[in-house]
């Protein structure tokens, strides 16, 4: 039986890279499509400024065509979750930052360099969708990328003080938990307590639990982002044409594995958690709207 029982309802993520919106949400947004709500995923940059993992794409980044090919990945990402897309002042109006430092960090293009106009951008859309939730980063940008704080600054600029904001966050404990339930491929390795700390929240409002239908979907749109992210379930790709295995003790806990560009092997939850960033205390994300 097909279950809508979110029909009328909206949402809009804003996230600042391709694949920022799977690796944080994705799950929730596919469900929520699935149930019926119109779901629409705002994405800043194109992530120029990422790695490329996989051998036979790894030009883009030297001849600066990784923003391109990051594009395509996340229309079908996109897809696949079953959402809607738009590209924040249009593909390349953005650029992605880098990390603090860089020389990317410096460009006049960056988002970091130009939060204002992404403000009057998102009051635009904002305005125009009416969303009943908008889901994106803490003040911390989920680990300190400069870019999802820049996003994060410009989601709660340009929100109506009565929107409700819900941050997406890697819950700590939950993967602590997930990663005593994983087994690294050959060749990676498992983080340390610091790179966990940072990469990661203490507590949350909600979690937002993931069907088998929308862990699925999550999975295929990790896949659609091969030069990011590597899925540790043997899955080989064009980008990618390697396989990696992770072993699951318990797939109740942790239900795969993945990778990024370092190398370090991260649990594939069956839920996504979010701390209230605006708004009334709720105990789920569209409770009372």
């Amino acid at each position: 039986m097909n279950n809508k029982d979110l029909q009328g309802y909206r949402v809009v993520a804003v996230h600042a890279h391709p694949d920022d919106e799977v690796l944080f949400t994705g799950g929730t947004l596919a469900d929520m499509a699935a149930r019926g709500a119109d779901v629409t995923v705002i994405t800043a940059t194109l992530g120029e400024e990422g790695e490329v993992i996989g051998a036979p794409y790894q030009g883009l980044c030297e001849s600066d065509q990784l923003g391109g090919f990051r594009a395509r990945e996340l229309s079908d990402a996109l897809r696949i979750l079953g959402v809607q897309g738009i590209q924040l002042g249009g593909f390349g109006y953005f650029r992605d930052s880098g990390m603090e430092g860089s020389p990317a960090h410096d460009n006049p293009r960056a988002l970091v360099n130009r939060v204002d106009e992404a403000v009057v951008l998102l009051k635009e859309h904002f305005a125009q969708i009416q969303p009943h939730i908008v889901l994106t980063y803490g003040p911390d940008g989920g680990y300190g990328h400069p870019d999802h704080i820049a996003v994060h600054k410009a989601v709660h600029a340009a929100a109506d003080p009565r929107q409700r904001i819900w941050w997406a966050i890697f819950e700590r404990s939950a993967h602590y938990a997930a990663l005593e339930q994983v087994v690294a491929p050959q060749g990676w390795a498992k983080p340390d307590q610091a790179y966990l700390d940072n990469f990661t929240n203490e507590s949350h409002a909600v979690e937002h639990a993931l069907s088998d239908a929308a862990l699925a979907a999550k999975r295929a749109a990790m896949v659609a982002h091969a030069t990011q992210i590597w899925v540790a379930d043997a899955t080989v790709t064009e980008t990618n044409p390697e396989a990696a295995v992770a072993g699951i003790v318990d797939p109740e806990v942790a239900v795969g594995a993945y990778g990024l560009s370092n190398l370090l092997v991260m649990p594939l939850l069956r839920a996504e958690h979010y701390q209230l960033g605006q708004g009334e205390p709720a105990i789920s994300l569209l409770e009372g709207l």
